[in-house]
């Protein structure tokens, strides 16, 4: 029979899947929004990163809300609110309504990723929350990867509203399912054996219910700095689901065929990559604790990021240039179950919060990203600059994680040294 809680992490794992493929479809499209409503570049990048400001603005009281309450209810109205805000992104007719719309399609997925994390930390134990993690993006990035594909066959169907009408409703059959099936609490949850019950109970670190201060999340040293590599670790990724189409069509010269292909590959290097940091960081963690389980996996991936993304900014063949790019994004999401496990491993019965304050930070880096793009190639011409950019914010998570490294020391997941 399978465990109760690897059933919660397969409920985590589609919505992973919706989140991306409500995310990734703008990008897909944006061609065609532009041209229907007379878009500029730079009203486009505002429009991809009027997401990202709601984000940000929203994500930690929802956090917090989640932290309290549960997510069993909050996650539910997370997902029927963005359902409701990708359906009416069909219904745009001009620059202001559709930023409009998909800012307050960013407040409604706010939190999202951070209950997933209270999710885990109630239900998944210590030694498997990396694992878990890694299934749960690697869904994401699973989706992200089939999404251009999916978009532009049923594009060849049906207008470009409709896609979103599509999407929108995979959203609100996943938060019924939700309500209806899930409990916050292993053992309020029918079917779950008493013996899984203890087994969750006896590892996760946590007492039965309850919650913590949420303030207290701003006193733990490795905050700041994790909060730095996420912004520059969502900085990339923002950069593959919004402007990477474009880039490849506009500047790399590919075809249609050849751009679903690489657009896609990103996210699908990034799935197992995902799966592969997840494995990883538990592994090296039980042996030799967070400082190598955690930071050391976290700042070598930020290693081949920074180098595969030099080499493809100045490379000539397109399809190198772009294979590189994907390598470069698959290697930063690697990081990914060392950094959401952190998060769980120091925020406690304030998890939630502690997660949603390293993805606000990561909102900075996402509003940035397509802003910062948008202007660099709209003064200098250059689409090579923003790669270099990129480089830089990888440099300085590599610093980040070094930091993180000498605060947790040789510190075991017991808290032992």
């Amino acid at each position: 029979m399978i465990p109760m809680r690897h059933r919660v992490v397969a409920m985590a794992l589609l919505l992973a899947g919706v989140t991306y493929l409500d995310r990734v479809a703008l990008g897909v499209v944006a061609p065609q929004i532009t041209k229907d409503l007379g878009l500029t570049k730079v009203e486009m990048g505002y429009v991809f990163s009027a997401f990202t400001v709601a984000y940000a603005l929203f994500e930690i009281p929802t956090a917090a809300w989640a932290d309290r309450l549960g997510c069993r209810g909050v996650l539910t109205r997370i997902v029927a609110w963005w359902s409701a805000f990708t359906v009416a992104t069909a219904a745009s007719w001009s620059y202001a309504s559709l930023l409009v719309i998909r800012f307050l399609f960013g407040a409604g997925e706010a939190g999202a990723w951070p209950c997933v994390g209270r999710v885990f930390s109630r239900w998944i134990p210590a030694g498997e929350r990396g694992k878990a993690q890694g299934i749960f993006f690697s869904g994401a990035f699973l989706a992200g990867a089939f999404t251009p594909k999916l978009v532009v066959w049923l594009s060849s169907m049906m207008p470009w509203r409709w896609v979103f009408v599509v999407f929108g409703g995979v959203g609100f059959v996943w938060a019924a399912v939700w309500w209806l099936w899930f409990r916050d609490e292993p053992r309020d949850k029918a079917g779950t054996s008493p013996e899984e019950v203890a087994m969750i109970e006896r590892e996760r670190g946590l007492a039965v219910g309850g919650h913590g201060n949420w303030r207290d999340v701003f006193k733990i040293p490795v905050l700041l700095p994790l909060c730095f590599s996420h912004a520059a670790n969502s900085y990339g990724t923002f950069f593959v689901i919004t402007w990477l189409p474009t880039y490849l069509t506009e500047i790399r010269g590919m075809s249609q065929e050849q751009m679903v292909v690489f657009a896609g590959l990103p996210m699908f290097i990034a799935s197992g990559a995902a799966l592969g940091g997840g494995w990883t960081t538990d592994v090296l963690t039980k042996r030799f604790g967070l400082r190598w389980g955690r930071a050391g996996v976290a700042g070598c991936s930020y290693c081949v990021s920074m180098t595969a993304m030099f080499f493809a900014a100045r490379v000539p063949d397109p399809q190198f240039a772009a294979s590189l790019i994907a390598l470069s994004y698959g290697s930063s999401m690697f990081t990914l179950g060392s950094a959401f496990s952190l998060c769980i491993d120091f925020g406690k019965q304030n998890s939630a919060v502690m997660t949603a304050t390293m993805n606000t930070a990561g909102q900075v880096g996402s509003f940035l990203s397509p802003i910062v793009l948008a202007y660099l190639v709209q003064w200098f011409g250059d689409w090579s600059i923003p790669l270099y950019v990129m480089v830089g914010l990888y440099a300085a998570a590599i610093l980040s994680w070094v930091f993180i490294g000498h605060k947790v020391g040789d510190t075991m997941l017991d808290g032992k040294h």
